[in-house]
């Protein structure tokens, strides 16, 4: 007997949490575009666009930037596991659940991992991360920009000399940072960058944007190997051990995105298109001024959160502008208080793992619903829910439209000039 379902009707849902956001309008309908043949020009042309797009966000001349279909997570896989052979040394300092990650990822490439820990709601310090350089001397160092865990952000723009000094290949996963804030590769001397679209790029989750430099090309070629049945004549593998996964082997993606367009796997048409889209709008909008849009909406709803009584977590110096932990007020239920902002409101916020579940919340502002609008409905309707559970909140929402009226008038004042 055939079980058939109801139409897909997804609730209205406005998703201030760590992420997924909200998809920008038009990157939905850019993945209602048709589909083309993998190899047709006019889709081949889209990829060699879609890897100049990459650049200019990645604020980097690397010719190898493209994109690994899968989530945030394919990205970190196809870098790690291309560049990580069996026994070679990985430092991970971890300062939430997502360094763990990258410790994980790393342990399953056959990396010998070992990890430095803050607490959470801290970040490290240059000293700290040249200290266990010079200690550990590793091969690759892999380290979490903004971990969305916590709300923190770890400045790189040392880092990246710290490893050229000790020759130490950097690699940084920037999910939750990219298009939010500052991500500025060859400036910071980063080897190797994944992200991810669900996040500040306003994008469905489902596709990776990668930047690589030529020292990774340099590892990823000694390992170079084509698979039976599309190996060229006279092809002759690198002297390196081979990468460890087809679907996540950097050389033959690679070979796929070049002028070879050695076929590799069959391109996710739509999730190119969306790509392709959604870094247009940020560039379109311009990086400085994304950031801006960012920033001061932290500045907006950290004022509303502070004004309303709760007290905000972590280093506020090293807070990502794009999501905003704030401590759950004693006697207060978080997972009911977030219950009644979903089911009454149709708002959604986060907790957050490990030893801060329970214990904070985490409200993103990130990409589409980094607006005004979003920023006092979302505070307007916690501040509700917290007075129906029993916290006298004040008036979080003026504090933060107070800000948002600040920042209009010099632009008030050019205009009546």
């Amino acid at each position: 007997m055939t079980t058939l379902f109801s139409d897909l009707n997804p609730p209205p849902r406005l998703l201030m949490g760590p992420g997924p956001v909200g998809v920008d309008p038009r990157v939905l309908r850019a993945m209602s575009m048709p589909m083309l043949g993998q190899f047709d020009p006019a889709f081949t042309a889209y990829m060699n666009e879609m890897m100049e797009l990459i650049r200019q966000l990645y604020r980097t001349k690397n010719k190898w930037s493209l994109l690994i279909d899968g989530t945030a997570r394919a990205g970190v896989e196809a870098i790690l596991v291309s560049i990580i052979s069996p026994g070679d040394k990985v430092l991970v300092p971890s300062f939430g659940r997502f360094g763990f990650l990258l410790a994980e990822i790393a342990k399953r490439c056959g990396g010998e991992v070992v990890t430095i820990e803050r607490d959470w709601g801290t970040v490290f310090t240059p000293e700290e991360i040249e200290a266990a350089v010079r200690q550990h001397k590793p091969r690759v160092l892999a380290v979490v920009h903004g971990d969305t865990s916590t709300t923190m952000a770890q400045p790189l723009d040392q880092i990246g000399a710290i490893c050229r000094k000790h020759d130490v290949l950097l690699y940084t996963d920037a999910t939750a940072s990219l298009g939010g804030m500052n991500v500025a590769i060859d400036d910071w001397q980063v080897d190797a960058a994944s992200s991810g679209l669900q996040k500040c790029l306003s994008g469905p989750p489902g596709s990776s944007p990668i930047t690589v430099n030529e020292r990774i090309v340099d590892v990823v070629k000694r390992r170079r190997h084509v698979e039976g049945g599309i190996r060229p004549a006279n092809f002759v593998d690198g002297d390196g051990p081979v990468i460890q996964s087809n679907y996540f082997d950097l050389g033959m993606i690679m070979d796929y995105w070049s002028e070879m367009r050695l076929n590799h796997h069959t391109e996710a048409t739509s999730m190119l298109y969306a790509a392709r889209e959604a870094i247009r709008i940020v560039l379109a909008e311009g990086l400085d001024e994304c950031f801006a849009r960012h920033a001061l909406a932290s500045d907006a709803i950290t004022a509303g959160l502070t004004e309303m009584g709760l007290k905000l977590f972590g280093d506020q110096t090293s807070k990502m502008p794009n999501v905003t932990g704030v401590h759950i007020p004693d006697g207060i239920n978080g997972d009911a208080v977030r219950s009644m902002m979903l089911n009454d409101f149709g708002i959604e916020i986060g907790t957050s793992f490990g030893p801060l579940h329970g214990k904070i919340w985490r409200i993103g502002t990130m990409g589409y619903v980094c607006r005004k609008e979003s920023v006092l409905t979302c505070l307007a309707a916690l501040e509700v829910c917290l007075r129906q559970a029993g916290f006298r909140a004040g008036s979080g929402t003026d504090a933060a439209l107070a800000v948002y009226r600040a920042a209009d008038e010099p632009a008030h004042r050019a205009k009546a000039s």
